[in-house]
């Protein structure tokens, strides 16, 4: 009896899922906007660096090469790197499209990115761009991707537009791991409710954001964010409660050039920010096990040791759950068997989620880059 009400609770979930949570698993490619109306916005893009030397070339060079005709600058902030990053960002463009400023020692109670990002927006601020795109030195843009923005933006009055970027997918680790990085961001924070303003829902990807200047100045520009570490949704966030629009979708052919060489590297990423999502709090990590081991682990177990009904009941949650992860394994170019593995990649994210835990109580999760964060987190997209 309790196994079959197991199964029934499982079940119940994935059905919500499936039918309630904004048709977050579709995974739908963002389609091409086409060139925006003249008169073309300004546009100014800013990267914050930090020992960035080996991949910002690619990065600046694909911003070099936007089809974008209307007036566009990019401003690096080389923030105190030592490996030839702003070097590596001249390179690879010319000075009348590169600006490169050295970030200011840290102050307290910002994190070290958003210093960076500050300071680049008021460099960018001289030029009076109408836009900003926020953008990391880890990300290549395909040609037409800011000019798909803009049309985004100024066609349907978004404040904020922002693509998940492709992230990399070549080692066994980026293989595994990687496509369910998408789907649980997208089950967070579903691109539907995103773009609802009736829903407080508010989600970003980081890598490729644009920003509506006046809106971001509206709401307090990026001091009003200074101390968060999940910086892109904090933005989101602020920019809605503000009463700005905002869209998410994701962009194929925009990638993400940070690789992953194994489950140790992969599981940092993911660790990095996990307990800052559940707001350093032991009960919602608590609840977040047990709601995990239901959601996911509990499937499977029913489906392959209980009988009668809790193995049917489970085997059709598994069933439910294959099915919308397949989307994600799809993007990826991925065999339609790796969906039903969700179930072991759901439990490395939990191993990855209680040592961000775990590494936080013991005084170590508030690194990053080798410097020290401000004890401080940004709260979910839904609070």
């Amino acid at each position: 009896m309790i196994l079959a009400l197991l199964g029934a609770a499982t079940l119940a979930v994935w059905v919500y899922l499936l039918a309630f949570r904004g048709g977050f698993w579709r995974m739908e490619s963002a389609p091409a906007m086409g060139a925006p109306a003249a008169p073309l916005p300004s546009v100014v893009a800013v990267i914050p660096a930090r020992n960035e030397g080996e991949l910002v070339g690619q990065a600046i060079r694909s911003l070099a090469q936007q089809d974008y005709s209307g007036e566009f600058h990019i401003v690096l902030v080389d923030d105190g790197s030592s490996d030839g990053t702003a070097g590596a960002a001249r390179q690879a463009a010319g000075a009348e499209l590169l600006t490169v400023v050295r970030a200011a020692p840290l102050p307290e109670g910002w994190t070290g990115k958003l210093w960076a990002v500050s300071q680049g927006v008021a460099e960018a601020e001289r030029r009076t761009p109408q836009f900003l795109l926020l953008t990391d030195a880890d990300i290549a843009h395909p040609p037409s991707n800011l000019s798909n923005l803009v049309a985004r933006a100024e066609r349907d009055g978004y404040d904020l537009v922002s693509y998940m970027a492709r992230l990399s997918c070549r080692t066994t680790a980026e293989r595994v791991l990687m496509p369910a990085f998408v789907f649980f961001f997208f089950l967070l924070y579903p691109p539907a409710w995103i773009r609802d303003p009736r829903r407080a829902t508010a989600g970003a990807a980081g890598g490729c954001m644009l920003v509506r200047r006046e809106a971001l100045a509206r709401v307090g520009g990026i001091g009003a964010i200074r101390g968060a570490w999940i910086d892109d949704c904090a933005l989101a966030r602020t920019i809605k409660r503000g009463g700005g629009k905002v869209w998410l979708g994701i962009g194929e052919q925009t990638l993400s050039l940070r690789g992953y060489a194994d489950f140790r590297q992969a599981g940092g990423m993911i660790s990095r920010s996990a307990f800052t999502q559940l707001r350093h709090s032991a009960w919602l990590l608590a609840a977040t096990v047990a709601g995990l081991l239901i959601t996911y682990a509990a499937p499977p177990a029913l489906a392959l040791a209980a009988s009668g009904n809790a193995r049917w009941l489970g085997a059709a949650a598994w069933l439910i759950m294959t099915f919308c992860y397949w989307p994600a394994v799809r993007l990826y170019g991925r065999p339609v068997y790796e969906a039903l593995c969700l179930p072991l990649v759901a439990l490395f994210y939990l191993a990855a989620t209680i040592h961000s835990a775990w590494k936080w109580w013991r005084g170590e999760g508030g690194r990053w880059k080798g410097r020290s964060q401000p004890v401080t987190h940004s709260r979910g997209a839904g609070d």
